[in-house]
Protein backbone atom coordinates (compact mmCIF):
# COMPACT_ATOMS: atom_id res chain seq x y z
CA UNK A 1 0.00 0.00 0.00
CA UNK A 2 1.47 3.90 -1.14
CA UNK A 3 1.34 6.10 1.62
CA UNK A 4 0.72 8.66 -0.46
CA UNK A 5 -2.19 10.87 0.52
CA UNK A 6 -2.56 9.64 4.20
CA UNK A 7 -1.28 11.76 6.70
CA UNK A 8 -1.20 9.32 10.37
CA UNK A 9 -1.04 12.57 12.62
CA UNK A 10 -4.36 14.08 11.86
CA UNK A 11 -7.69 13.57 13.61
CA UNK A 12 -10.73 12.94 12.60
CA UNK A 13 -12.60 15.92 12.11
CA UNK A 14 -15.43 14.50 14.33
CA UNK A 15 -17.74 11.35 15.25
CA UNK A 16 -20.03 11.78 12.39
CA UNK A 17 -20.37 12.60 9.28
CA UNK A 18 -19.50 16.58 8.94
CA UNK A 19 -21.76 17.36 6.25
CA UNK A 20 -24.91 15.19 7.57
CA UNK A 21 -24.31 16.86 10.84
CA UNK A 22 -25.14 20.42 9.59
CA UNK A 23 -28.48 19.62 7.69
CA UNK A 24 -29.75 17.22 10.44
CA UNK A 25 -28.99 14.12 7.71
CA UNK A 26 -28.09 10.76 8.53
CA UNK A 27 -25.88 8.29 7.43
CA UNK A 28 -25.67 3.81 7.19
CA UNK A 29 -21.59 3.39 7.73
CA UNK A 30 -18.81 6.39 8.13
CA UNK A 31 -15.45 6.48 6.41
CA UNK A 32 -12.63 9.01 7.31
CA UNK A 33 -10.24 10.69 4.79
CA UNK A 34 -6.75 9.42 5.76
CA UNK A 35 -5.03 12.78 4.74
CA UNK A 36 -7.15 15.42 6.10
CA UNK A 37 -9.45 13.27 8.71
CA UNK A 38 -12.66 14.62 6.96
CA UNK A 39 -15.29 12.26 8.05
CA UNK A 40 -17.99 11.07 5.32
CA UNK A 41 -20.97 9.02 5.00
CA UNK A 42 -20.44 5.89 2.93
CA UNK A 43 -21.69 5.21 -0.82
CA UNK A 44 -24.67 3.30 0.46
CA UNK A 45 -25.47 6.05 2.55
CA UNK A 46 -27.97 8.78 0.68
CA UNK A 47 -26.12 11.67 0.90
CA UNK A 48 -22.63 9.68 -0.48
CA UNK A 49 -20.10 12.81 1.72
CA UNK A 50 -17.14 10.80 1.70
CA UNK A 51 -16.83 10.57 -1.89
CA UNK A 52 -18.00 13.82 -2.66
CA UNK A 53 -14.71 15.00 -0.80
CA UNK A 54 -12.57 12.61 -2.78
CA UNK A 55 -13.76 14.52 -5.69
CA UNK A 56 -13.55 17.52 -4.05
CA UNK A 57 -10.37 17.68 -2.75
CA UNK A 58 -8.89 14.52 -4.34
CA UNK A 59 -7.49 13.31 -1.29
CA UNK A 60 -7.13 9.68 -2.44
CA UNK A 61 -7.46 7.83 0.15
CA UNK A 62 -10.15 6.36 3.57
CA UNK A 63 -10.39 4.32 6.16
CA UNK A 64 -13.61 2.84 7.34
CA UNK A 65 -14.34 4.74 10.50
CA UNK A 66 -16.65 1.65 12.20
CA UNK A 67 -15.78 0.01 14.63
CA UNK A 68 -14.08 -3.24 14.53
CA UNK A 69 -12.88 -2.03 10.68
CA UNK A 70 -9.62 -1.41 9.48
CA UNK A 71 -9.86 -1.08 5.92
CA UNK A 72 -8.68 1.27 3.30
CA UNK A 73 -9.75 2.43 -0.17
CA UNK A 74 -8.04 4.31 -2.69
CA UNK A 75 -10.38 6.11 -5.25
CA UNK A 76 -7.29 6.47 -7.52
CA UNK A 77 -6.81 2.75 -7.94
CA UNK A 78 -9.95 1.39 -6.93
CA UNK A 79 -7.83 -1.39 -4.60
CA UNK A 80 -9.09 -2.37 -1.52
CA UNK A 81 -6.31 -2.53 1.61
CA UNK A 82 -7.38 -4.67 4.56
CA UNK A 83 -4.89 -2.62 6.71
CA UNK A 84 -2.49 0.33 6.84
CA UNK A 85 -0.45 2.64 8.82
CA UNK A 86 -1.97 3.59 12.21
CA UNK A 87 -4.15 6.92 11.96
CA UNK A 88 -4.52 9.28 14.53
CA UNK A 89 -7.10 8.11 17.51
CA UNK A 90 -9.78 7.37 17.32
CA UNK A 91 -10.10 4.89 14.88
CA UNK A 92 -13.83 4.75 14.58
CA UNK A 93 -16.98 6.29 15.40
CA UNK A 94 -18.10 5.70 19.14
CA UNK A 95 -19.28 2.76 19.86
CA UNK A 96 -22.69 3.92 21.04
CA UNK A 97 -23.19 5.48 18.15
CA UNK A 98 -25.62 3.06 15.91
CA UNK A 99 -25.47 2.35 12.18
CA UNK A 100 -27.35 3.42 10.86
CA UNK A 101 -26.98 6.66 13.06
CA UNK A 102 -27.02 8.90 14.92
CA UNK A 103 -29.40 7.95 17.25
CA UNK A 104 -32.92 9.73 16.74
CA UNK A 105 -32.79 10.99 13.41
CA UNK A 106 -32.24 7.68 11.45
CA UNK A 107 -35.79 7.35 9.47
CA UNK A 108 -37.80 4.50 10.43
CA UNK A 109 -37.96 3.35 6.83
CA UNK A 110 -34.00 3.87 6.21
CA UNK A 111 -33.72 0.57 4.32
CA UNK A 112 -36.20 1.27 1.86
CA UNK A 113 -34.42 4.56 1.12
CA UNK A 114 -30.62 3.25 0.45
CA UNK A 115 -29.22 2.68 -3.08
Amino acid sequence: MTTDGIDPGVPPSGAGCVECDEVGGWWFHLRRCAQCGHVGCCDDSPAKHATAHHQTTGHPIIRSFEPGEAWFWNFKTSELYESGPELAPPLAHPADQPAPGPAGRVPANWAETLR
